[in-house]
């Protein structure tokens, strides 16, 4: 390995999305013929300054090696676990031979193919120089309130310096590990990669990103994002 910093690409795809409720995992929907998984990866494949990218993919996922873009040069394959960190942190030990410690990872949501390129531009300058990493999200708009369990407001919440949190999460490769292996050991399911590095007594820095990187968890967010893809293109 050399000493010359690296930026990965980390893209867990492991999920079965049961609770959107179609024929087959969500980032393997199509539109116009092309997965929102391959939306998702063309939005680091290209791009000069990422070395490769990892995806971890289902034991028994029969999708993705039909997909033409599996068999792309800058494509790692890791075995995804049964939670997103869990295939994260697979994802990274794969790159245990390839990557230094100090190397930027980028991690990104499979269900998010609208990731703008200047949103990439923009984390990796401002994170670049930065101590512990951190990542894209959106400042808190409208007005928050929490629900007791019979969904009735027991509270308003100063919105002010609340965030909606969005990926890609970007940090050093071993700081990283280190954290997410630490929160499986401790039989912790981290929601997030920037919950790991804070579990770790660290403090993520914000990066504000775009409207348009929506996640596709419910199905007028795959319609939205159909409109959104075919704006981009």
């Amino acid at each position: 390995m050399s000493d010359k910093v690296n930026y990965w690409a980390v893209i867990p795809a492991a999920g079965a999305g049961k609770r959107f409720g179609a024929d087959r995992p969500k980032q393997y929907l199509t539109v116009d013929d092309k997965t929102i998984l391959e939306y998702t990866i063309d939005c680091f494949i290209q791009r000069d300054d990422i070395t490769g990218v990892v995806v971890a993919i289902a034991r028994e996922d029969d999708y993705w090696p039909s997909l033409p873009i599996s068999r792309h040069e800058k494509i790692i394959v890791a075995l995804g676990g049964a939670e997103r960190c869990q295939s994260v942190k697979n994802a990274l030990q794969v790159l245990s031979e390839k990557a230094n410690s100090e190397d930027w990872v980028l991690v990104h949501d499979a269900a998010r193919p609208c990731l703008k390129q200047n949103a990439i531009d923009r984390l990796i300058s401002e994170l670049s120089e930065h101590h512990t990493g951190g990542i894209l999200g959106l400042p808190c708009r409208d007005t928050m309130k929490r629900a007791n369990q019979e969904n009735e407001i027991i509270d308003t919440v100063d919105r002010n310096h609340l965030w909606h949190a969005q990926t890609p999460q970007m940090f050093r490769y071993q700081k990283l590990l280190d954290a997410l292996v630490d929160a499986d050991n401790r039989v912790e399911i981290v929601t997030d990669e920037a919950m790991a590095i804070e579990l770790s007594g660290h403090q993520p820095k914000l990066v504000e990103g775009h409207s348009e990187n929506i996640k596709i968890t419910q199905k007028d967010d795959f319609e939205q994002a159909k409109i959104y893809l075919k704006w981009m293109i």
